[in-house]
């Protein structure tokens, strides 16, 4: 699940991390009361989006007087962004950060996710902040320091010297960094993250460091441990569908094909969409129900399946394990009924029970087309998807 920039600082600040003073307004009244209650003069105001790269898509404006700040607001609540992370739909800012502006002497980064080959969540420093981090990974990779966090969750002494010697830090800047590091570590584990960053933590004109701004991510099969954390969930910042399969607990995430996909495990869903594309086709979704679907998550996917103007078939490939055939036979052939399903429905079956399962799509009287393996199965959904077209 991801968050907005406004979110992962209040999460900083819980523990400890300096971040410089913030304000969020979603409307024109909301922005006028605060530059009159704090007095602002100048300030940064940046939409909240779930992206990055906001600053070359419009989306950060520098205010130098009260006037332009009540402007800059107005003309950033509502708008647009449409980046490469943001896909060609674009998201909205229903809401803006205002943060008076502070004079920068230098640029840091500092994040921690996981590497999936080291096995391990890992701190990622460089004395290059402001930037893609990927992008100084490519160009600059000797001013990237990776250093996988130990077992006990806690940096030895030499790992934190060799942190700050590595980023510059002199003085008090290596106290109040070997802080801010020791304190993203521990705000990741406790929120299980999958990625915390500070982009940039910046030097002041003072000498200090300051989280200036930040994102977190967090693992959404760790959120049932969370319900403070489960709030901070914006569904205005994704599609409808992604939305509704997100209440459903289906893992969804909408394509620009033509044929739907429904299937239970995502290594399946992949391979499932792998073979449509190597058969001509193009896939409409990636949709996993779930090693125990229910009726009523089957006939959410096919409601979100169906809702896409774009989809001439749907495929669904099961595999019964968890959820035997039979059963899950059961809650295609009802929610398929219920739903009036009217483009081709193709629907590859095996594992426990697949007999059964096969017998009572074959009685239902729907017009399903029941094929013996998945090549067959992706064959008949690009052949019928294209026949309707």
């Amino acid at each position: 699940m991801n968050t907005h920039e406004f979110q992962a600082k209040q999460i900083l600040r819980k523990y400890g991390i300096p971040v410089p003073d913030f304000y969020i307004a979603s409307s024109s009244k909301e922005v006028e009361e605060i530059i009159k209650q704090y007095q602002l003069q100048s300030a940064i105001i940046k939409v909240q989006v779930h992206a990055g790269g906001r600053g070359k898509a419009g989306g950060v404006k520098l205010a130098t007087n009260p006037q332009e700040i009540l402007e800059f607001s107005q003309e950033l609540i509502g708008k647009k962004i449409i980046n490469e992370q943001t896909g060609p739909s674009g998201m909205i800012s229903h809401q803006v950060l205002i943060s008076p502006a502070i004079l920068i002497k230098k640029e840091f980064y500092l994040g921690i996710t996981i590497n999936r080959e080291l096995a391990s969540r890992v701190l990622i420093a460089s004395p290059i902040g402001g930037i893609n981090i990927e992008k100084i990974a490519h160009e600059q990779p000797n001013q990237l320091l990776m250093l996988p966090i130990p077992l006990e969750e806690t940096f030895r002494s030499y790992h934190l010297i060799r942190v700050a010697s590595f980023m510059g830090w002199k003085g008090k800047q290596i106290q109040e960094g070997v802080a801010i590091i020791q304190s993203l570590v521990k705000a990741f584990k406790e929120t299980d993250a999958s990625l915390l960053e500070i982009n940039p933590l910046v030097e002041t004109k003072e000498g200090h460091l300051l989280a200036l701004d930040a994102k977190l991510s967090i693992d959404d099969n760790a959120l049932f441990k969370h319900e403070d954390l489960k709030t901070l969930f914006d569904p205005s910042q994704m599609s409808n569908n992604e939305a509704r399969a997100q209440q459903f607990e289906l893992a969804y995430v909408a394509l620009e094909g033509e044929i739907g996909c429904m299937v239970n495990g995502a290594g399946l869903a992949m391979a499932t969409m792998d073979l449509i594309q190597y058969h001509g086709g193009r896939p409409a979704n990636f949709l996993d129900v779930g090693g125990g679907a229910s009726q009523d998550k089957v006939a959410e996917g096919f409601r979100i399946i169906l809702s896409d103007s774009n989809v001439k078939a749907i495929l669904i490939n099961i595999f019964g394990g968890i959820m035997n055939c039979e059963t899950l036979a059961s809650g295609i052939i009802e929610a398929a009924k219920g739903l009036e399903i009217h483009i081709p429905l193709i629907v590859r079956m095996e594992g426990t029970n697949v007999e059964k399962g096969k017998q009572l799509l074959q009685q239902s009287g729907l017009k399903i087309l029941i094929t013996e393996n998945l090549t067959e199965a992706a064959q008949q959904a690009v052949q019928l998807a294209q026949s309707v077209r």
